[in-house]
């Protein structure tokens, strides 16, 4: 059994294998960035280190549930420079494990939440905390430039 979380996975079904005995753990929204422990073995989980696929009912269970900030990669399957962005939004993921959250969301999916947000064109990308709307901007960033951006909004620090 393959231990490694896929890339992106729903929030309603966040199952985190164990990588020493291969137990499922649940994870709540509210703990996606806390270092959880195997309920089987007692092995150490770590924080969330990759993208979450998330509708409508998982982002305000997050973006309430979390203290950390959230970065919200809004995005559609037809979309090039969104494909190109996958896997910069999945280094962020990796690298600031711990210190913000990375959501993606459909917008074909979910065009009423990128709506809420004046989303207009895709990949576009939001940092919330608190649940609230600090920064957003569109189109692609290379990770280094997505991470200063990060910053900027007071994520990743």
């Amino acid at each position: 059994m393959n231990a490694a979380p896929s890339n992106v996975q729903s929030v309603n079904a966040l199952v985190r294998p164990c990588p020493s005995c291969g137990a499922k753990n649940r994870i709540t929204p509210q703990h996606l960035a806390d270092v959880a422990r195997c309920g089987r073995c007692k092995t150490e989980l770590g924080s969330v280190d990759y993208p979450l696929d998330v509708n409508a009912d998982d982002f305000a269970a997050i973006t309430r549930g979390t203290s950390l900030p959230v970065l919200v990669d809004f995005w559609a399957a037809w979309c090039g420079p969104c494909r190109m962005a996958a896997p910069v939004v999945k280094t962020i993921a990796k690298d600031l494990a711990g210190q913000v959250v990375v959501l993606k969301v459909d917008t074909e999916k979910d065009p009423g939440l990128a709506s809420q947000y004046g989303v207009q064109g895709i990949p576009n990308f939001i940092v919330l905390r608190n649940g609230k709307l600090v920064s957003q901007r569109a189109g692609f960033m290379p990770a280094p430039e997505m991470k200063r951006w990060l910053a900027s909004a007071g994520a990743g620090q």
